[in-house]
């Protein structure tokens, strides 16, 4: 008998592996496997989530002007043209169904983020992968990877899980190159950790086919309540906010959001100690003679000299109950992502990397 069957490409999506979060019989342990601000969000965002509870058996705001205005006056954004969604999970996944689809191209980079491959399956598109060089993004492999079906080129930056970063000089070669039917989406979940980059907000004003996306849950530290956005041009908004649910942010988020953005202080405050001790975990790893790029995100990539030491490694931090993310699936099966933590975090993790050395 025939069995109902899902749309072509759905079968292929591998289920998403997220950073482990326990270590089997161990009761304290330091999680640095999801890029997880470790100081957590703003005490006013805490408090108005809290506040929030009264209002539940209200249905959420479907505009949601007001975090839209929020977000506006912090980074000059035009509040017209910027839609909210569940992170930027869901605007990635929009842009797909807006754009992509059976017979087209959905093009990312060779270590890029996962969901911008699940998102093309899901709606029909095909992936294309692009080779990254050095650990970084290629424009020029890019461009020569156009074809007629590419209608949406996904770039993280900064990067995950390599946390290198292409400047702006780059990223506007690489959109004067692009045709125009084909969007290019500056994914800048960690746009925050790099310094003195808009997250690619200038050149979105400059162009008609580019978009970017940003999220709450890694500088802002509300990964819990899955709040992101993108900005692009009003054209592509009004799609987006056509298709996406109308009550797909939730009265807490809608609110700790808004809240999260308007105590920059706190934000500021947490991005000094994590460029600070940033600085201090890259130098720390190289004395260790481990391969570490400069990083423009909250986390670190350490590369050891094979997959096997990488996965050692792994295990060893595992028995001093440090979780870090073995970043295999994302082609690194030599290397451990590990987010930048507290100052006794970083201290800690040093120590036991030191101790795998010496115990080799």
């Amino acid at each position: 008998m025939a069995q109902i069957s899902p749309q072509p490409g759905i079968m292929d999506i591998a289920l998403y592996q997220a950073g482990e979060s326990r270590i089997e019989g161990q009761a304290e342990v330091l999680k640095l496997s999801a890029n997880e601000n470790p100081f957590g969000c703003s005490p006013k965002a805490s408090a108005a989530v809290a506040a929030s509870i009264s209002e539940l058996h209200r249905y959420p705001n479907v505009d949601h002007r007001s975090l839209r205005a929020a977000i506006a006056e912090i980074h000059g954004l035009d509040p017209a043209r910027i839609v909210l969604g569940v992170g930027s999970d869901e605007t990635i996944d929009k842009l797909c169904q807006a754009y992509a689809g059976p017979g087209l191209e959905v093009m990312h980079t060779q270590h890029g983020f996962a969901m911008y491959r699940i998102s093309a399956l899901s709606h029909g598109a095909t992936p294309v992968e692009v080779p990254e060089k050095d650990r970084r993004v290629d424009v020029d492999a890019i461009l020569a990877h156009l074809t007629p079906l590419t209608r949406l080129v996904f770039i993280a930056n900064p990067a995950n899980p390599t946390a290198t970063f292409l400047d702006i000089a780059e990223l506007t070669r690489l959109a004067d190159g692009l045709p125009p039917e084909c969007l290019l989406v500056l994914d800048g979940a960690y746009a925050e950790f790099a310094p003195g980059y808009d997250g690619g907000a200038a050149l979105v004003d400059s162009r008609d086919n580019i978009v970017m996306t940003r999220t709450f849950s890694k500088a802002y530290g509300l990964g819990g309540l899955r709040v992101g956005y993108g900005y692009g041009p009003a054209h592509v908004t009004e799609v987006l906010n056509r298709i996406r649910a109308p009550f797909n942010l939730s009265v807490p988020a809608l609110q700790g959001a808004e809240a999260a953005m308007a105590d920059q202080e706190w934000v500021q405050t947490c991005l000094e100690v994590n460029a600070q001790e940033r600085q201090r975990l890259t130098g720390g790893l190289i004395q260790l003679g481990l391969g570490c790029d400069d990083s423009f995100a909250n986390f670190v990539l350490a590369r050891f000299a094979d997959a096997d030491t990488a996965s050692a490694a792994d295990a060893f931090l595992k028995s001093r109950g440090i979780i870090v993310r073995h970043p295999k699936s994302y082609g690194f099966p030599d290397a451990l992502r590990i987010t930048v933590g507290r100052p006794e975090d970083n201290t800690r993790v040093l120590q036991a990397l030191a101790d795998f050395q010496g115990a080799a």
